[in-house]
């Protein structure tokens, strides 16, 4: 499905199987914030929920927060409750990463979603596991790469996906956000602890697979594996969990939890 016509009123917009053709389509998109033009691009898609995991400290910086059309509910499901996570906010707390070891940043910055993340989460991992089937949703952030990122690197664990898959889906918000790098960079460079260096704002806007890779390894090492994570951080039951790999079409031999 071509999803380029939505592209400017849903900014780094996908789904979130594109890469993985034995999964179901048109159930789980993930974007960067809804601008004013999104409600004919959420019609369109059929998409019934959308989840927002931004924190009221960026909802109030935003000004105005996009209301969805008739049909479709609004769910803020804020990964932090008040603390800022726009690009901006992670490369002036994680600045000493930029000109060196950008990859352990955003480690750094991810293992603070998951510790953070797992109520969140869980509503989106509940809707998606819903006994009746899922409707199509949409989950976001501000920019869809880092708190959006994560959520669906883990749906894409539970699913089987391997992690090299996981990170080339992670990666395709170079291409997201191509029309939004340009405005993003001139902010960062704003941002006092990056000093106006502009290719230090590029990396922190970059989401090289290397970053997922690393994170999906600290993940295991800390939670003893993805299907872990979900029962003991964001209190979904295997049942649940079974119920996701089941509405997505992921492939009856689901690899055993140590290995997700």
């Amino acid at each position: 499905m071509d999803l380029s016509a939505h592209a400017s009123s849903l900014p780094n917009l996908r789904d979130l199987t594109a890469l993985t053709p034995h999964l179901a389509r048109r159930l789980v998109y993930r974007s960067a914030a809804p601008t004013p033009a999104s409600p004919a691009a959420l019609l369109a898609l059929r998409i019934v929920a959308v989840f927002d995991l931004r924190s009221e400290t960026e909802l109030a910086r935003a000004l105005v927060v996009v209301p969805p059309p008739a049909g479709v509910t609004r769910l803020h499901v804020p990964v932090f409750a008040d603390e800022d996570y726009t690009p901006e906010a992670v490369a002036l707390r994680y600045a000493a990463y930029a000109s060196t070891d950008t990859v352990a940043g955003f480690v750094r910055a991810y293992r603070a979603i998951l510790r953070a993340g797992g109520p969140a989460f869980a509503h989106v991992l509940r809707h998606v596991a819903a006994p009746a089937g899922p409707t199509p949703c949409l989950v976001h952030c501000t920019a869809g790469k880092d708190r959006t990122g994560v959520l669906c690197a883990v749906v894409l664990a539970l699913c089987g996906v391997d992690d090299e898959t996981i990170a080339r889906e992670y990666a395709l918000t170079e291409e997201g956000l191509r029309d939004e790098r340009a405005r993003m960079a001139a902010r960062l460079r704003e941002v006092p602890a990056l000093h106006g260096d502009a290719e230090a704002a590029e990396r922190m806007l970059s989401s090289k697979p290397e970053s997922m890779l690393a994170t999906l390894k600290v993940l295991r090492e800390e939670y003893g594996s993805v299907e872990d994570y979900v029962v003991n951080v964001c209190g979904l039951s295997r049942d649940e969990i079974a119920g996701i790999r089941r509405n997505l079409g992921a492939d009856t031999q689901a690899p055993a939890s140590s290995a997700l």
